[in-house]
């Protein structure tokens, strides 16, 4: 008996987590595809239309602004995952000299310590051409420097990228640098007396053994780069025209400015399914290669 109590007791402390999880996730969605087949507005409806799901996703798939939103975050995707490349390259950095490690660390993590909103304002402030960048340039002489790339609409993503990348590369240097230590120290020793060379030792050697911490990097940065939009509101409020709006600011302009719930709702729902086309697989090789190492 109290051997299963042992058993039973972990499961049943878990219940309360799973209700909660089955109400805010499970629920939220089934809401969402009932307010898809309804007439919903400003305000939720609840008279169901089946055909008004159709309409929704036909206009949804003709508007020129989702179409740019999908392109954006394809590009900011790509753009941002030079976070994970700069952060391995850092931590690589570190873990060779590793005098001043706690001092690098912290100053490469202190942008985690600001919010996004803030993140966007320094840069848009870091890209205004009267205060930021373009004007000390100016003042150092250089009078044909342009660096205001929030203005033009197709340098405008560039700069969010390069806010993002600004946010995020502590984080992934940590991640690596955790990574990079977990690897055996005769590993390290075995490669020195084989002479093995600096670009051999990283690239045949220590980056696949880094495949499995390099994969969790690309799950949190696709999962963080899909819902990207306090950092767009804050330095461009998606302009200039719609040249850096990205799906999660799409959904709430659709709700907030146009004021139709179930056109945002559309939206989100093939946000959600980015999300899973890109996050499953992901998951579910991580869990493999988990089950490797654990073998």
């Amino acid at each position: 008996m109290a051997v299963r109590w042992r058993l039973i007791a972990p499961r049943l402390a878990l219940l309360p987590a799973l209700a909660i999880t089955l109400v805010a996730f499970a629920g939220a969605i089934g809401w969402t595809m009932l307010i898809l087949m309804t007439r919903s507005r400003r305000f939720p409806e609840y008279a169901i239309d089946v055909e008004t799901w159709s309409r929704q996703y036909g206009r949804l798939f003709r508007d020129g602004a989702w179409a740019t939103s999908l392109q954006n975050v394809m590009v900011l995707a790509l753009g941002s995952a030079l976070a994970i490349a700069l952060g391995f390259v850092l931590a690589a950095m570190i873990e060779r000299e590793q005098r001043g490690e706690g001092w690098f660390r912290t100053v490469f993590l202190y942008p985690l310590a600001v919010s996004f909103i803030v993140t966007g304002i320094v840069w848009r402030w870091m890209f205004n051409p009267d205060l930021g960048i373009e004007n000390f340039l100016h003042q150092l002489g250089w009078a044909s420097a342009n660096f205001n790339w929030l203005a033009d609409p197709r340098t405008a993503m560039y700069g969010i990228i390069l806010a993002s990348i600004w946010h995020g590369l502590g984080f992934y240097m940590a991640l690596m640098l955790a990574g990079l230590k977990s690897i055996n120290s005769e590993i390290w020793s075995a490669a020195r007396l084989d002479g093995v060379s600096f670009w051999r030792l990283y690239i045949e050697i220590i980056i696949p053994m880094l495949k499995f911490t390099f994969l969790t990097c690309a799950i949190l940065l696709s999962l963080g780069v899909v819902k990207t939009y306090d950092i767009v509101l804050a330095m461009t409020n998606g302009g200039p025209g719609t040249s850096t709006w990205t799906p999660a600011y799409f959904v709430m302009n659709a709700y907030a400015t146009r004021g139709n719930i179930g056109y945002a709702l559309a939206a989100a729902v093939i946000m959600l399914l980015i999300t899973v086309v890109i996050f499953l697989p992901m998951a579910l090789l991580t869990a493999w290669q988990a089950r490797r190492r654990r073998a």
